[in-house]
């Protein structure tokens, strides 16, 4: 048996040893599934094992994108590695089997798992798809939500080879699946899509050889689009950043634990709002590695304390006005960011004007505004929707969000590997809970006829003392 094979048969055994999943236990009536989860990538992959895991098996995961094309990471996300360190155990839900390491190390021996720096992006694919196979996900791939409504006590999600009902909807959807790409106003739109690009969409870069690339922006996307173009051929490529020295300290990696990830949803929503918006005027630095990829070029250029005021069309590509001057580029690439707005997302134009946001639940003081962040939706404990008016649209409780969106209430475990199997199983626990609650009368009614006497094959068995019905409580 070759290390592969023999790792696929250690999963089996592990999740055999630990009972995983676990019979189907709810109550879900002919026709309706207990969840349909929307996006089949790292989130997707994470909801639907832990559902499983809690033996919430009637789910389904839908996607729009091929397989092995889910998500960014063989497609738009540029960086050569990921920025999260290797020893990170990837989507394992507390089972070794499922680590990343253990996948790597069944493919590459122990010594190729010693020489590994950081994963690289093909290969957090590659063992995306085989999470996807070996807990045998049901997974339809080419299949979009084009719409999420209400349909009496469940949901009805519109896709292309029709409508699938539900009781819970997940929406794994990343972070352009919690609103969009930012594109500032003044960005010409005339601009694309033959002169410029959002940085996280498809760009034909071998089109930019021997040409002149400005890139809007200095994260960590600006770096890694910009370096990409250079291996490409790009002559030039001038960075623009509006502050005058880049970030130094990712805060955000501080608070990769236990404690922000399990305690953050339990602070009062004024600690929340103060903890978020000094990370985000805080911002993060580009990675080293990102850095030096573009410095191994002469053709790189950082502009700081140099924002780009506008740009529009020009005879020779993009003209940039500065501040003082004007440049000129051939190709322009906004590393710009993604706004968090749900009401831009078409597949919840039913349900968008009920959502409460956080100004509807905290009145931030004038010093803690921040427009952008104001868009973010107020969850409740189970990364669940919440109402802006209660009572106006109850079916918004079964709408969980399990993309960036969720930051502001739950902290960053819906959209980073860190924190992505412990967000999961706060979800799939959620959820389990609802589904309890709700099915408990049928539930009860199969406790009632539960009669398997455990001392019918002894003296004492006394049939007469069989326990009575379970009565529902007033």
């Amino acid at each position: 048996m070759t290390p592969v094979h023999a790792h696929d048969a250690q999963v089996a055994r592990d999740l055999d040893l630990l009972g995983l999943p676990p019979r189907p236990w709810t109550a879900t009536p002919p026709g309706t599934l207990d969840a349909v989860i929307i996006g089949a990538g790292m989130c997707g992959i994470a909801a639907a094992a832990a559902l499983l895991f809690k033996g919430i098996r009637a789910i389904e995961l839908l996607d729009e994108a091929a397989p092995g094309q889910e998500g960014p990471w063989s497609t738009t996300a540029r960086m050569a590695t990921l920025r999260s360190p290797k020893h990170l155990p990837g989507i394992a839900l507390g089972i070794p089997s499922l680590t990343f390491r253990a996948w790597y190390t069944a493919r590459h021996g122990e010594n190729g798992w010693a020489a590994l720096y950081k994963i690289a992006n093909a290969d957090w694919q590659a063992y995306l798809a085989w999470l996807q196979r070996v807990l045998a996900l049901p997974i339809r791939h080419h299949t979009p939500a084009t719409a999420i409504t209400q349909d009496g006590d469940r949901l009805r999600v519109e896709t292309p080879t029709g409508p699938r009902f539900a009781r819970h909807v997940v929406l794994a959807t990343g972070r352009l699946g919690a609103g969009g790409m930012n594109l500032p106003a003044f960005l010409a739109p005339a601009l694309f899509p033959t002169r410029a690009a959002h940085a996280s969409q498809p760009i034909d870069f071998t089109r930019l050889a021997g040409q002149r690339v400005a890139v809007l922006g200095a994260n960590a996307a600006a770096f890694d689009n910009a370096a990409t173009a250079l291996e490409a051929g790009a002559a030039a490529v001038d960075m623009y950043c509006r502050r005058p020295t880049l970030p130094q300290v990712n805060k955000s990696r501080g608070a990769t634990n236990p404690g922000y990830f399990e305690g953050w949803s339990a602070l009062p929503p004024a600690e929340r709002w103060q903890l978020m918006v000094w990370l985000h005027d805080e911002r993060s630095p580009p990675p080293h590695e990102s850095v030096h990829r573009v410095l191994r070029h002469e053709g790189f250029r950082l502009h700081v304390a140099t924002p780009i005021l506008a740009a529009h069309p020009s005879a020779q590509g993009v003209a940039l006005d500065l501040p003082g001057r004007t440049a000129q580029a051939d190709f322009l690439i906004a590393a710009t960011g993604f706004e968090v707005n749900l009401a831009r997302r078409p597949e919840l134009a039913a349900l968008a004007p009920h959502i409460a946001l956080w100004p509807d639940a905290y009145a931030a003081p004038p010093a803690l505004q921040r427009p952008e962040l104001a868009t973010y939706p107020f969850l409740g404990p189970g990364f669940e929707l919440t109402e802006k008016h209660p009572g106006a649209c109850p079916a918004l409780a079964r709408v969980h969000v399990f993309n960036h969106a969720a930051y502001a209430s739950m902290g960053a475990i819906a959209s980073d590997i860190p924190g992505v199997s412990t967000a999961a199983t706060l979800l799939a626990s959620a959820i389990a809970r609802a589904l309890f609650v709700e099915d408990r009368d049928a539930l009860h009614a199969r406790l009632a006829a539960f009669a398997e006497p455990e001392l019918e094959s002894t003296p004492f068995f006394a049939p007469e003392t069989l326990p009575a019905p379970l009565a529902r409580a007033p």
